[in-house]
C-alpha cells in the first residue's frame, strides 16, 4: 500500500505563507553568493559567511546553489540558511567526509585542524547519489521577539521544499553542535535522522573539543515531513 501524498509543497507553501504573514516575516531565495557575504556582513557583522558556502572555494551557480533571508515588517534581516547541491556519484558521504571534512568548518573559530576528527556513521556511510549541504542557519530578532515561537519549524522545512523544487535531491545533511542538537532543534528543524559524535572540532590551545552531530534526510524523508500538518508542529514547537 502506497501512503505518499506529497505533491508539489502547495499545502506547505499556503500554510507557511500565513504563518510568516502574521509574523511579518517576508523570504527571499538568492544565487549571488557574494550578494550573500554582503547581507550577512551588514545583518550579522559577528558571523562571517562559512567555508561550505564561500564562492570563492567553491563553484556556485544558480544551478547548484541558493540561500535564503527573512526580513522582518522593518526591512530588518532577521533570518538566513543557505544550500549547495554535490553530486557524489557511487561514493558515499562518509567516505567523502573522512577525505574532506576539514572544508566544513564553523565560522570564525580558530580551529586545530591536525587534531580535529570526523568520524563517519551507518547513515553516512549509505548516502550516496546527489546531495545537497544545508546550512548558514541563523535566526535574530530581540531576546524573546522569535525564539520559542516554533518559527524555525517553518524556516528550515521551507529550504528543504526550494531543494525539492529545484534538485529533487537523495539526501540532504547538515552539521550541529552537539549542545543545540540536544535541545531538540534538530526534530523542530525537522530533521529526522541524527549522527552522535560525528565530529570534533579543537580550538587551538584549547583542551575540550566542540562536538558536532550529523543530520540528515533522505528524499521521502523531506517528502514525508512537508505533508506533516505545520501548524500544528509550530505550536508543539513553540
Amino acid at each position: 500500500m502506497t501512503l505518499h501524498t506529497f505533491q508539489d509543497g502547495s499545502r506547505f507553501q499556503a500554510t507557511s505563507a500565513d504563518i510568516l504573514a502574521r509574523q511579518g516575516i517576508h523570504l527571499t531565495t538568492g544565487f549571488d553568493f557574494e550578494e550573500y557575504r554582503s547581507l550577512l556582513a551588514a545583518a550579522r557583522p559577528e558571523h562571517i559567511l562559512g567555508a561550505p558556502l564561500d564562492p570563492q572555494i567553491h563553484d556556485m551557480t544558480a544551478e547548484n546553489a541558493f540561500w535564503i533571508i527573512g526580513r522582518d515588517a522593518t526591512g530588518r534581516i532577521m533570518h538566513t540558511q543557505a544550500m549547495r547541491m554535490m553530486d557524489l556519484g557511487p561514493r558515499d558521504l562518509g567516505d567523502y567526509l573522512r577525505r574532506r571534512f576539514r572544508d566544513y568548518p564553523p565560522s570564525g573559530v580558530d580551529l586545530d585542524l591536525k587534531r580535529s576528527r570526523y568520524r563517519a556513521g551507518p547513515g553516512a556511510q549509505r548516502m550516496k547519489g546527489r546531495i545537497a549541504y544545508h546550512g548558514e542557519f541563523w535566526m535574530g530578532g530581540e531576546p524573546g521577539e522569535y525564539r520559542g515561537s516554533g518559527l524555525s519549524c517553518v524556516l528550515g522545512r521551507y529550504a528543504f521544499l526550494v531543494a525539492l523544487q529545484m534538485w529533487d535531491p537523495d539526501y540532504v545533511f547538515g552539521f550541529m553542535q552537539k549542545a543545540v542538537a540536544f535541545k531538540g532543534f534538530a526534530e523542530r528543524h525537522g530533521y529526522m535522522h541524527t549522527e552522535p559524535g560525528a565530529l570534533r572540532w579543537f580550538i587551538k590551545h584549547h583542551e575540550t573539543p566542540i562536538e558536532g552531530f550529523l543530520v540528515y534526510m533522505g528524499r521521502e524523508d523531506l517528502r514525508y515531513i512537508l505533508d506533516m500538518p505545520l501548524n500544528d508542529l509550530v505550536a508543539l514547537a513553540a
